[in-house]
């Protein structure tokens, strides 16, 4: 664990509120223009997974399906 996360005490909290604490920073960060910017292979990937869901819009799993069937944080 790095000494900022105890610093800041993020050590002390489980993996949900972890997890819960890094979506609200990269929310945090997506609005602000210009923070995240892509590579070129990572702007193509996302285009080849927009262009599959415009072919099969139907074919996806929805999140909280993802999220049910992932294992625990640390439970590997």
């Amino acid at each position: 664990m790095t000494s900022t996360m105890k610093r800041l005490g993020i050590d002390r909290l489980n993996a949900e509120e972890r997890l819960s604490l890094l979506e609200e920073i990269w929310d945090s960060l997506s609005e602000e223009k210009g923070a995240l910017s892509l590579t070129d292979q990572e702007r193509k990937e996302l285009d080849n997974r927009l262009e599959a869901f415009e072919r099969k819009p139907d074919d996806v799993v929805p999140w909280e399906v993802v999220k049910e069937k992932s294992p625990p944080a640390g439970g590997r």
